[in-house]
């Protein structure tokens, strides 16, 4: 087995490509399945959100081919897609992973949102029938390192999110939110933080729209605002100086035309457009309109930097911590991977001390139940103390990833190779069968 990440991210690719690659929540079961059909996929679960776009496989010895997966699904040209796909194996894979889970590949460092994403990735990938044993030990142990470098560390201190920064983003603007009417197009988690946080700022009134009523309501209710129907969102959209946007739509939902029509509404006073959706929802040609200003997602990297940079002695205490979680999590495949070379050494003793009784029996006679337990438990304890050092010397080679150990072990005991037991026993030492594309990747994240 070898496990396999590849994908793109706020970091290798631009947001045009990345909203070419998004995955709605509604499509992402079925391209889940799509991609476990696809030749050598074992197991394998799919990471979309705003910022990131990954395959996650658990692959046969057969060839995969993850790269094609993602041009055909997507119509890409592979010369398009190349430059930005990053590729990671076994070892960095399990790091690669725990890392996204834990905020330290974030755009913001520290962010809480991502490990909701990742569990709500795989629990889409377990509903599909995508995962199961490789899989589920490996993302157990990302939340579980997730949830040590979370209150282990102060990097959730004073939280920060894509939200946070966006508001932030449009506090400098205005240089103060008091009194101004907000419209929050969306009513997703994305969207309530930033209402939280505008709330927070003074602003006043706030717009909420949604296509489905029920949590626009729900929305509103939570920071008294007003609800606007769907069908009423351009119309409404002119009494706003601030829209943050965040829906699921598959294309632009605020287009040059509209910017126009709320300029002249607005007697030409601006109105300033956050678009967090990747696919964007606000078209690129609006910025051109003066009076209107347009920040995507990827405009706010710059004010997320100043959050990284602050944050970079806790990510350096959360780096080491998840290094020593990735060789827990190796060092326990080992284990497992070497468990049928110690059964089958334990089945071998056993069956040497029931021969040595069966030939003894006659010898010893009629004997009570009290002396048959005792004779029992006589050669178990011989036999679990001649065992215990060679089983010990397993599972320390294991561990050391010393397969000349190993071997040596296997033939002095006459035991079955581990090769021949456990295909997927060794992993791979860091560095090893990581693309180009990973390697630099790997680079450009901060450490």
């Amino acid at each position: 087995m070898t496990l396999a990440v590849i994908g793109v991210n706020h970091k290798t690719a631009p947001i045009e490509l990345r909203e070419r690659l998004a995955i709605g929540k509604d499509a992402l079961p079925d391209v889940t399945r799509s991609l476990a059909g696809e030749p050598g996929v074992m197991e394998c679960m799919i990471v979309s959100t705003c910022n990131r776009v990954e395959l996650i496989a658990a692959l046969d010895d057969s060839p995969a081919d993850l790269t094609g997966f993602l041009n055909r699904q997507f119509g890409l040209d592979p010369g398009a897609l190349a430059p930005h796909l990053y590729e990671h194996r076994d070892r960095q894979a399990v790091r690669h992973l725990f890392r996204v889970a834990s905020s330290l590949d974030s755009m913001v460092v520290g962010e809480p949102q991502v490990l909701g994403q990742v569990k709500e990735a795989f629990a889409v990938a377990r509903e599909a029938g995508t995962v199961s044993g490789q899989l589920e030990g490996l993302l157990q142990s990302a939340f579980a390192a997730a949830k040590r470098v979370r209150t282990e560390t102060d990097i959730g201190a004073n939280s920060v999110s894509i939200a946070s920064v966006a508001v932030d983003l449009a506090r400098k603007i205005f240089g103060s939110l008091n009194g101004r009417t907000v419209f929050l197009v969306g009513a997703g988690k994305m969207s309530e933080l930033a209402a939280r946080h505008l709330v927070q700022q003074g602003a006043g009134t706030i717009l909420v729209c949604n296509r489905t009523l029920d949590r626009a309501q729900d929305m509103a209710d939570r920071f008294r605002g007003r609800v606007v129907p769907f069908e009423n969102l351009h119309e409404a959209a002119s009494q706003a100086d601030i829209v943050i946007t965040s829906t699921g739509a598959p294309h632009h939902i605020f287009l040059r035309e509209h910017g126009q029509a709320f300029l002249h509404k607005r007697r030409n006073r601006p109105m300033f457009f956050i678009d967090i959706a990747v696919p964007r929802d606000v078209d690129p040609a609006m910025n051109k309109l003066e009076g209107i200003f347009v920040y995507d997602i990827d405009d706010l990297q710059a004010v997320a930097a100043s959050h990284l940079a602050e944050r970079s002695r806790v990510a350096q205490d959360a780096e080491s911590l998840i290094a020593a979680e990735v060789e827990r999590f190796i060092e326990r495949q080992r284990a497992v991977n070497v468990s049928p070379v110690i059964v089958a050494l334990q089945r071998q003793a056993e069956e040497i001390r029931q021969n040595e009784l069966r030939r003894m029996q006659a010898r010893l006679g009629s004997l009570t139940a009290e002396q048959l337990a005792a004779i029992e438990a006589l050669t178990r304890g011989i036999v679990n103390k001649f065992l215990h050092p060679p089983m010990q010397a397993i599972k320390q080679a294991a561990r050391e990833n010393d397969a000349a150990r190993l071997e040596a072990l296997c033939d002095t005991w006459s035991l079955p190779a581990i090769r021949e037991t456990a295909p997927e026993t060794e992993l791979p030492a860091p560095g090893a069968n990581e693309t180009a594309a990973a390697s630099k990747e790997s680079e450009a994240v901060p450490q």
